[in-house]
């Protein structure tokens, strides 16, 4: 009796799969972005080489990544402890970046508050004005901010320094839209319980847009401690620079001696990647929220 015929197997195509050729696409970039990450990161590399080695060692050809002879505790110390004192640099820069970040958070998170969720005539015109601000170039503005803070009695002074950064137009563009991702129906349940302004925006408003504060207040450290144009034109005591000029002195006093500059460099760089290193999920969350309420 003959047997039923087996229907024929499909032959295997040859073609590969999509599947392994996305796998491959996404190799060939990660290996592409790596090889551009570490030329990115050579100069710091560098840099960081350079302030563990010798006088000597610092521009020997080829390149000693890894210095024969070690002289970091040396260089470092003649830095932080030596003339001028590198250490009251950065108690100056810690000072006017922490006091810049808490009264330009809360100038602009009340700020923002308003434009978004108080209804009062010309909102919407004086926002827009507070907007055109931020289009007038910083250099424009520094003849008459001199003049005035010379009259105020402000220059030279850390706090005349604190108010010229504290007060940002793109800060309160920033966390306004923050605030309009909260929905009404909070607020107005907020004012039928009997809660004024004033109670909403501690307690309801501004637990909901943390990830937005910590983003901005990153961000205006980073900014504040940068910084080198304005502690220039209006700081003239050398006990009041910050670390941007700081290490600009430094370099005038110590002369051709590049591991000391590279060790002060490296000093000056350190709270921004420990900020980078220690908040950078706050930064990406209030960006991914930002994408996706604003």
């Amino acid at each position: 009796m003959d047997q039923p015929l087996k229907p024929a197997l499909p032959a295997h195509s040859s073609k590969p799969s999509s599947g392994s050729s996305v796998t491959l696409t996404r190799i060939i970039v990660t290996a592409i972005m790596l090889v551009v990450g570490i030329l990115f990161l050579l100069p710091f590399i560098w840099m960081l080489s350079a302030s563990f080695k010798t006088e000597a060692d610092v521009f020997q050809y080829p390149v000693q990544w890894i210095p024969h002879t070690w002289n970091a505790i040396e260089n470092y110390r003649t830095v932080w402890f030596g003339d001028p004192p590198f250490i009251l640099y950065y108690w100056n820069s810690i000072k006017v970046s922490v006091m810049t970040i808490l009264l330009s958070v809360a100038a602009s998170a009340m700020a923002a508050y308003a434009f978004s969720k108080i209804k009062f005539p010309g909102r919407d015109t004086l926002f827009v004005i507070v907007l055109l601000t931020f289009m007038i170039p910083g250099q424009a503005l520094l003849v008459p901010q001199f003049i005035m803070y010379r009259s105020l009695g402000l220059f030279d002074t850390h706090i005349g320094l604190v108010l010229l950064e504290s007060f940002s137009a793109l800060g309160t563009f920033m966390l306004r839209q923050a605030f309009m991702s909260i929905h009404t129906e909070f607020i107005e349940s907020a004012k039928i319980d009997g809660a004024g302004h004033a109670r909403i925006f501690m307690q309801i408003a501004l637990p909901l847009v943390q990830p937005f504060i910590a983003t901005y207040a990153i961000l205006r450290f980073i900014w504040t401690w940068n910084d080198y144009q304005a502690p220039l034109i209006f700081l003239r005591s050398p006990e009041l620079f910050t670390v941007q000029l700081g290490i600009n002195r430094f370099a005038d006093a110590t002369g051709e001696y590049y591991s000391l500059i590279m060790a002060g460099t490296c000093s000056a760089i350190l709270p921004l990647l420990i900020v980078f290193l220690v908040a950078q999920k706050h930064v990406i969350g209030g960006i991914a929220l930002g994408g996706v309420k604003g």
